[in-house]
């Protein structure tokens, strides 16, 4: 067994290769995911297990504390990986899993976007500034190469301001926003990464075409988009488990009556294996929930896993 830390990890991964791998592990079996949650949204410690059988199992232990944000010494969410030999039970290797949280969860919007997004979009929009809102914009520019212009929307200006200086190292074009409505308007992908209790995506300012990746809300209480956004929109999450296990993007709409369950049309096992049609139309408005699962922790460390040259023999 070896333990691989986060600069192997970078070293082993690129978003091409993730999101290829991803697309390729959607088209196999459901992967068998299991959650144990303690704490509250102040201080909670996660266990995620993944089982593919035959092949590999994992368990990702994490733990998620907010208020480190303001501290800014260390992460809101700080995590380790754990992989099994799904063939005889062996512990292959412990993985720093608080990178694997940022490549599989930016991998997971993009291969979203990927089956979902409008070809050639320009304009995107990134709503909140945290540390995965640079891993979201890498990988979907890796998808749409086309967005050519970035803009950033943030409570806190300094944050919006710190993103902007990164991308710009990057030779990407970023702007800091005020207007969110209006920078709504303008957008023909947007991302969001936020603990918002509050709906910031308003249904009535999407333009037609858009792509909506919705990746912060993680409680039944956390949302990012209103009820006019679900109900005007194409409707998918990367997991129906994952998604109605408790996610407010998911189940306030269905809740209040805006949509139906019904109106959740696939998600990335459907529409990697070709059995549910994504967009219909350039004019169709898509809406992709990322609710995350342990399942991606074990695509991601599969991946890391065989590009450090560890699968053959096992």
């Amino acid at each position: 067994m070896r333990f691989v830390s986060d600069a192997e990890v970078a070293g082993a991964l690129s978003f091409p290769v993730l999101i290829a791998a991803m697309e390729t592990a959607h088209r196999r079996a459901k992967i068998e995911i299991l959650d144990g949650f303690m704490g509250n949204e102040a201080a909670q410690y996660v266990i995620r297990s993944a089982v593919d059988p035959g092949r590999y199992m994992l368990s990702k232990m994490f733990t998620s504390f907010p208020s480190n944000l303001f501290a800014g010494a260390l992460p809101a969410v700080q995590a380790v990986c754990v992989l099994f030999d799904g063939r005889d039970g062996r512990p292959l290797a412990v993985i720093d899993g608080t990178s694997i949280t940022h490549w599989r969860t930016a991998a997971d919007s993009a291969l979203g976007a990927r089956l979902l997004a409008n070809p050639e979009p320009e304009t995107m929009l990134v709503i909140g500034a945290g540390k995965m809102s640079w891993w979201l914009v890498q990988a979907h520019r890796v998808v749409r190469p086309s967005l050519a212009r970035v803009l950033i929307w943030n409570r806190s200006h300094a944050r919006a301001s710190e993103l902007a200086d990164r991308l710009a190292q990057d030779r990407i074009r970023a702007e800091i926003v005020t207007d969110l409505d209006g920078a709504t308007r303008q957008a023909d992908l947007i991302t969001a990464c936020t603990r918002s209790h509050t709906p910031l995506i308003k249904g009535a300012n999407l333009k037609t075409g858009v792509h909506l990746d919705l990746v912060g809300g993680y409680t039944p209480q956390t949302r990012e988009a209103d009820d006019e956004a679900a109900r005007r929109a194409r409707v998918f999450v990367d997991r129906r488990e994952t998604a109605f296990h408790g996610v407010g993007d998911i189940l306030q709409p269905i809740a209040s009556g805006a949509i139906g369950e019904a109106d959740v049309l696939g998600d990335l096992y459907d529409l990697a294996g070709g059995s549910v049609p994504g967009r219909s139309a350039v004019s169709d408005i898509t809406f992709f929930k990322n609710a995350g699962g342990g399942h991606l922790d074990l695509m991601t460390c599969e991946t890391v896993f065989a590009q450090i040259g560890e699968v053959p023999g096992r």
